[in-house]
């Protein structure tokens, strides 16, 4: 496999709607992946997790910038509104709609957050709790996981 092949197969595919893509030929292995995930080694077990960059190998300058992220991440704290199941998420009611809440917005408890979906199947996530929203933890149309943590809530 040349160069110009990999370079017209990301074309192809990026301009596709494709989300996930494997390719095995000869002793070369190719994974393509729309929606963000943690990178992981081959000897690293289970499921790839949405909602973290990876590093490119064909990137480096990306490398040095996850340990700052991954900082900062950490020194938010409060409740956690988490994803009772694997789908897409989605923000916003419908595409030209303010999103439900925002960093900062206060909530309470039942008040609708975001929209999950899964097989055509839309699951409406409802905050648990009373408070104000700290952070937004994923971006709009990210396939998420079960458990996922969507929201971070200071408790009022």
């Amino acid at each position: 496999m040349e160069i110009t092949d990999v370079e017209r197969l990301l074309d192809k595919f990026e301009k596709s709607s494709i989300r996930e893509m494997k390719l095995s030929l000869d002793n070369v292995e190719l994974f393509l992946n729309k929606n963000e995930y943690t990178q992981r080694t081959e000897a690293e077990a289970g499921p790839v997790l949405p909602g973290k960059k990876a590093a490119s190998p064909l990137l480096p300058s990306e490398k040095a910038e996850a340990p700052a992220l991954v900082q900062a991440e950490k020194t938010v704290s409060g409740h956690a509104v988490k994803s009772p199941l694997v789908g897409t998420i989605y923000l916003q009611p419908a595409p030209d709609k303010p999103a439900f809440v925002k960093a900062g917005d206060q909530v309470k408890a039942g008040q609708t957050v975001c929209i999950v979906e899964a097989m055509k199947m839309m699951t409406e996530i409802k905050s648990d709790v009373s408070g104000t929203v700290k952070k937004v933890c994923v971006e709009n149309e990210d396939l998420v996981e079960c458990e996922q943590t969507l929201f971070l809530i200071e408790e009022a």
